[in-house]
């Protein structure tokens, strides 16, 4: 009843930012969160609504992102009307094409995508400062790395740690950490992948960036080509990483000088990246109902123990996830891929 009565309320706002004119309303696209996407067809036009409940939500950081990425010269949409009490905003159509489907349908465009992917994502980070947007602090990263014992690991797998092994997790933890806040920082988008990028002109369509905080600079990166959603073989990752990289350095982004030590940093911040996932999807899954995020825990597992087979300071953790594996093999836990 609550959710027919929203919906009639967002239908009546609609109607008065129209100024009456008749339109079908249907459902766009829903996320991880509260949030939900509706697209109302008019005769001559589609416009997107974003409906994000003010208990849930607060479409204040959405505005306020909206207009830096904006200022940066990327394509994001715009805000046609808004009701911050409500929490509705009007804005424009990106259409259904994200990067997933359209290089599902074709593989070819895969270089050409990723390639104005990456120059989006210069185009942020070039605008990036400190004091604008929220720091990807200790605090924050700490919180993260701990959805995957609280979420992954005691909620989804039902295993209790020792407490030898939660000591092993929290210094593996730790160094994870030092090594994220090491890196330089710029504008993180935090979730730049293949559902949240749309196949428009000019391209991509930038969605979902309400959470952007400032950070390190390869974990976009890690979002982009490491996706929870599709699967590249290394060997195109890294040729795409080094263009990055080879981009970055020309038009002056804080990256390393030498290759091999900017992309330990991929490594590190990647593993910082596929802990949090595990966890959130295993949260999503046990807390909000929403266990389709299931299938997709096999791939950022393998992304994750692949990284720690490359580190020895990362066998702790390594180790941890093959005993994981050996307990609950009855598990969806993504071993492997």
């Amino acid at each position: 009843m609550e959710n027919l009565q929203r919906l009639q309320l967002l239908e009546s706002w609609v109607k008065t930012q129209s100024s009456g004119k008749p339109f079908t309303l249907s459902a766009a696209s829903s996320d991880a969160s509260s949030r939900r996407y509706f697209r109302a067809t008019f005769s001559d036009d589609t416009l997107i609504v974003m409906d994000a409940p003010q208990q849930h939500e607060d479409c204040t950081n959405f505005l306020s992102i909206a207009k830096t990425f904006a200022r940066s010269g990327v394509h994001v949409p715009e805000v046609l009307a808004q009701d911050l009490e409500k929490g509705f905003l009007l804005l424009t159509d990106f259409g259904d094409a994200t990067y997933l489907q359209a290089m599902t349908e074709s593989p070819e465009r895969a270089n050409h995508l990723y390639g104005e992917a990456v120059d989006a994502l210069i185009k942020i980070q070039m605008a990036s400062g400190p004091g604008i947007l929220p720091d990807y602090d200790e605090a924050l990263l700490s919180r993260e790395l701990n959805l995957f014992p609280d979420w992954y690991i005691d909620k989804h797998l039902k295993v209790v740690l020792s407490p030898e092994q939660k000591a092993d997790v929290a210094s593996v933890f730790s160094q994870i950490i030092k090594n994220n806040l090491s890196q330089p920082r710029v504008f993180v988008h935090r979730d730049y992948h293949s559902r949240n990028l749309m196949d428009t002109l000019p391209n991509p369509g930038i969605l979902d960036f309400q959470d952007a905080v400032y950070g390190p600079v390869t974990y976009d990166l890690v979002s982009l080509f490491k996706d929870a959603y599709v699967c590249w073989d290394e060997e195109r990752v890294l040729d795409w990483l080094i263009r990055y990289w080879e981009k970055a350095k020309k038009v002056g982004l804080p990256v390393s000088t030498d290759f091999a030590d900017f992309y330990r940093d991929f490594e590190w911040m990647g593993v910082q990246r596929h802990i949090k996932v595990l966890g959130i999807f295993a949260r999503l899954c046990h807390r909000d109902g929403k266990d389709g995020y299931l299938k997709n825990m096999p791939l950022v597992m393998d992304y994750l123990r692949k990284a720690c087979e490359r580190y020895r300071e990362l066998g702790p953790l390594l180790l941890l996830l093959d005993t994981l594996a050996e307990d609950r093999p009855d598990a969806t836990i993504g071993y492997s891929f």
